[in-house]
């Protein structure tokens, strides 16, 4: 299933990726900073939510209370959430 998340407090828009059982792949940031952006998909595609927040989960930009790997986490776990509900 496709799925789109709003960000919250952070650069990036959105996050688009496809979640098959608690697979994340495809995984595409709307804003923010591309090239980071870009590499964190890459090295999370195919991990589950649980590896995805215990990774992510908690990292925070600058002063921010977030970021988007932060979101990214709230994300799938948001996603797997409504999926399996």
């Amino acid at each position: 299933m496709d799925y789109t998340y709003k960000t919250k407090m952070v650069c990036a828009k959105e996050i688009r990726f496809h979640i098959e059982d608690d697979v994340i792949t495809d995984i595409e940031f709307l804003g923010g900073c591309n090239g980071n952006l870009k590499a964190i998909s890459k090295l999370v595609d195919g991990w589950k939510v649980s590896q995805i927040e215990e990774k992510l989960r908690g990292n925070l930009c600058g002063m921010k209370p977030t970021s988007c790997a932060d979101q990214l986490a709230l994300a799938v776990r948001k996603a797997y959430e409504e999926t399996h509900a």
